[in-house]
């Protein structure tokens, strides 16, 4: 049994695929023998969610930090012991039927990496812009053989938000942002919403309009947890993906090449 982790910036996301959950991946096919996640600030309940799980082997996609990972390795061998195998998760220029031409692959986020592996997976012979739209916001191009092209990191929808209230004397702090009855806001609370999320709209399109000039047709697939929230906006063709990063694994651990 193997247990993919996904440790980002605000939240552990982590997963124990099902069995029937096999290559090549199908939307259909996305079942979870078990799955989690916690806020970074409850790491230590994931002592309690992984005991007596059987497990062989660990692998990881960490963008958190050194901090994070020592963390992480701690719980792991005090919940699995020291003879399970751990590996952390690294981008590279070659894996699981995904090129990566990042000019230093390996300088490449491993949650990208992984999250191109996954999608490619899910959507084989597709052109692709895959968008995680997290605490950042990534936008990535994937040609319809596997190459991940490259893409675009920005500030994620509450990190814009944040931004103004912090660097503005008169702007209020969001603490909430969901979706709009309008684009064009009556309110101050709603304009800054407003224009946070045609900003991330406005990426996502004009990357899917500059790969369809090299690619043709081009599927958006969304992760995180703005994805959903953004989906009703954007003018393109879109798919919403569930735990990207781990389905990325997934397929890292279960087909490596």
């Amino acid at each position: 049994m193997q247990l993919l982790i996904d440790a980002g910036n605000t939240r552990v996301k982590w997963g124990i695929a099902d069995a029937a959950m096999t290559l090549p991946l199908a939307a259909d096919r996305l079942h979870w023998h078990r799955l989690g996640a916690v806020e970074r600030s409850e790491l230590e309940q994931l002592a309690s969610a992984w005991h007596g799980l059987p497990v062989q082997r660990v692998l990881v996609s960490n963008v958190a930090g050194a901090a994070l990972r020592e963390r992480l390795q701690t719980l792991l061998q005090a919940a699995f012991s020291s003879q399970v195998e751990i590996e952390w998760f690294a981008a590279q220029a070659d894996l699981a039927g995904v090129h990566n031409a990042y000019r230093q692959p390996q300088q490449l986020g491993c949650d990208r990496f992984a999250s191109a592996i996954g999608a490619h997976a899910l959507f084989p012979q597709r052109a692709l812009i895959v968008a995680t739209c997290g605490t950042a916001t990534t936008v990535d191009a994937v040609t319809s053989n596997g190459v991940f092209i490259g893409g675009m990191i920005l500030p994620g929808l509450g990190v814009m938000a944040t931004s103004l209230a912090l660097n503005t004397a008169q702007l209020p702090q969001i603490h909430e942002i969901s979706a709009l009855p309008q684009l064009f806001a009556d309110n101050t609370n709603d304009a800054i919403v407003a224009g946070c999320i045609a900003a991330q709209v406005g990426a996502i399109e004009r990357a899917v309009a500059a790969h369809r000039q090299r690619q043709g047709e081009v599927l958006c697939v969304l992760a995180g947890g703005a994805g959903k929230l953004l989906t009703p906006y954007l003018a393109v063709a879109c798919e919403n993906v569930d735990n990207l990063v781990l389905i990325g694994l997934h397929v890292v651990a279960t087909g490596r090449s």
